[in-house]
């Protein structure tokens, strides 16, 4: 049977963090779960530690501060260096946000999707919200200048006459079988832990957001794929952690863009494009952030 490692992280997720807990130690699969809390001041670290205080699967740890997300999951993983020993390939990592929930059979089934396909490393579910509908990011490409422009500015819409038109997120209907995909949701992701090993795990430079496209981006460049598994469902409620300081967040994510264009994609460019390409990234961050203050 598989081994199963699962890493959340938790910053102020409240409520939904118990939530996420039960619906991750509901499947029947042997897991071990170790919660990071990243300097949380709600209170949802200590209302976990008194629901599930005395499971020995179950461990909750001060991350000591906020290390950020992909800071937090490394050091989970630190804190389990003794068992990389004896690692085999039924060996998987979990990492969840706090404000989803798994429903029946999600982890089985991508326990399944990452055992039929070899060259797979990371397989990720439908992520919907409470109405059953799938959530925007569920199954995305690879960001890059014209694609993120198509996609801000909404001439992604002539993508479905057009494939020059295809911006970030996939605007045809999602496929019905498990499938291989440039890039899915961060929100669930199951990994094959010798592979995240491999890759050096999470890039800690960035703060909050895309990091889980960098994982992904590197794991393709190690020739492995990722999978979409439409039979394996999660609800998300999203935003929870991040209520409380929209302006951060933003920020973060932004500057996560920039990170990820840099590391991969400037050297294409020619200077004056690259310098371009990042006042495009916080010029775009000035204007949608009116939008975040409104809807926090």
């Amino acid at each position: 049977m598989s081994r199963i490692e699962v890493i959340i992280v938790n910053y102020n997720a409240g409520d939904a963090l118990v939530r996420c807990v039960e619906s991750v130690l509901e499947q029947d699969e042997q897991l071990r779960l170790t919660v990071m809390d990243n300097a949380s001041t709600d209170g949802s670290a200590e209302q976990l530690r008194q629901r599930f205080g005395q499971q020995a699967d179950v461990t909750v740890v001060d991350s000591g501060g906020n290390p950020g997300f992909a800071g937090a999951v490394n050091m989970a993983l630190h804190l389990s260096a003794g068992d990389t020993q004896d690692l085999s390939p039924d060996d998987y990592l979990l990492i969840l946000n706090p404000d989803c929930e798994m429903r029946d059979g999600a982890l089985a089934s991508l326990v399944q999707a990452l055992d039929r396909e070899e060259e797979a490393a990371l397989a990720a579910p439908l992520v919907v919200d409470a109405g059953g509908k799938a959530l925007r990011g569920t199954l995305r490409r690879f960001p890059d200048p014209w694609k993120s422009f198509v996609t801000f500015t909404g001439l992604w819409r002539l993508g479905r006459r057009h494939t020059g038109f295809s911006g970030v997120d996939a605007t045809e209907e999602l496929p019905k079988k498990t499938s291989q995909a440039e890039a899915v949701s961060g929100a669930c992701m199951l990994l094959k832990k010798s592979v995240f090993l491999a890759a050096g795990g999470m890039d800690e430079a960035y703060g909050l957001h895309c990091e889980d496209l960098d994982l992904m981006y590197r794991l393709r460049l190690m020739g492995k794929v990722c999978l979409f598994v439409p039979g394996a469902v999660v609800y998300h409620e999203q935003g929870v952690s991040s209520r409380s300081r929209p302006v951060w967040v933003h920020w973060q994510k932004h500057r996560g863009m920039q990170r990820f264009f840099q590391k991969f994609q400037a050297g294409e460019y020619s200077f004056p494009l690259r310098w371009l390409v990042i006042a495009g990234i916080w010029t775009r961050f000035a204007l949608t952030l009116p939008m975040q203050l409104i809807r926090n």
